[in-house]
Formats: structure tokens, C-alpha cells, sequence
């Protein structure tokens, strides 16, 4: 059995000053208790189960390379990547650039999305449902395309990759895992 350690909130005491001070010592004690993920959410504002949308929220693959310079063996994700916050070639080249950096510690963690006053709030597109789940699939399909090393063309019926160049490629291979 793995366990991790999930970040979910960043309002904490010394205020946004001393968000990456504080970070630090959670990633490193995590490591150091021998938990097996660190991961953070991918959302732009505050979830309101855990406080009001104006609470400090960090940027996830922004936060996540920065937790991969700060530690050596925990694996590094997002809990959960939505899918409509990053066009497919641009999440997997972040992921592989996360994973390249980390030694291979970064995992993809994507899925429909659902919080739709934030991706409206910063103009992120939010298509109905049944889209949002259409779009997860061809953005599977274009991360495993990327990180098989085939840089052919990939057309769906919502994007459209002329070339699936991916590198420097990942340093870990895809598991699926649900």
C-alpha cells in the first residue's frame, strides 16, 4: 500500500509571503515520513468545501515543479488535471517536462472537470458534460500518442495536432490506473 499527502488549501498563518517557505517543510517532512505522492489540486481559485474562492490557490504544474526542486524521491501530481484547463500537447509536454526534471516522478492525474464559476471566472472554457468527457478522451489518447514517442498527426473531433513531437521524452512510462 502507497500513501500521499494532499495540498489542498494554502491559506495558512504567514500569509503569502510564506506560502513557499511553508510548502517546503510539508514536501520535505512528507518525504521524510516515507509517503509515496505529493499532490496538489488543479484549480485557479479555492474549492468552497475547504474555503471561499478568494483563498490562496497555486497554479498546480507551476507548484508541482516547484515541489520537484525541492524534493528527491516523492512522486509529484495533480489531483485531478482538468481537462479543459490546458489544450492535450501543451499538458503532456508539461507533464514529461515535470517528469524529465523530477527523475521521473510525475504522474498525470486527469479527468472531466466540474467547477464551473472558476474556469468562466479566469475565461477557461467549460463545454457541457458530455463534451468535457469527449475531450478527456482524445487528451488520453494524445498523452499516450506523445509519450509512445509517435510524433504523427493526431485528429479528433475537438483537436487537431499536426505533429506529436514530445522532446525530450518522459523519463517513466505510462500505467493506467483508475
Amino acid at each position: 500500500m502507497e500513501l500521499g499527502v494532499h495540498v489542498s488549501n494554502f491559506t495558512w498563518p504567514g500569509g503569502p509571503a510564506e506560502i513557499a517557505s511553508d510548502l517546503t517543510r510539508i514536501a520535505a517532512a512528507a518525504e521524510n515520513q516515507g509517503f509515496a505522492k505529493l499532490s496538489v489540486m488543479d484549480h485557479v481559485w479555492q474549492i468552497g468545501n475547504i474555503g471561499p474562492p478568494e483563498h490562496e490557490m497555486l497554479e498546480a504544474y507551476t507548484t508541482l515543479g516547484y515541489l520537484a526542486a525541492r524534493t528527491e524521491r516523492i512522486q509529484l501530481l495533480a489531483w485531478v488535471t482538468a481537462v479543459v484547463y490546458r489544450e492535450p500537447g501543451l499538458l503532456a509536454k508539461a507533464v514529461t517536462t515535470l517528469d524529465v526534471l523530477s527523475g521521473g516522478r510525475a504522474w498525470l492525474g486527469i479527468g472531466a472537470a466540474w467547477n464551473e464559476p472558476e474556469a468562466k471566472g479566469l475565461g477557461l472554457s467549460f463545454p457541457p458534460t458530455a463534451e468535457r468527457f469527449e475531450r478527456l478522451e482524445e487528451a488520453l489518447e494524445i498523452c499516450l500518442q506523445m509519450w509512445s514517442g509517435d510524433d504523427k498527426p493526431f485528429s479528433g473531433r475537438h483537436y487537431h495536432l499536426e505533429r506529436t513531437l514530445n522532446s525530450p521524452p518522459a523519463l517513466s512510462k505510462p500505467t493506467h490506473r483508475s
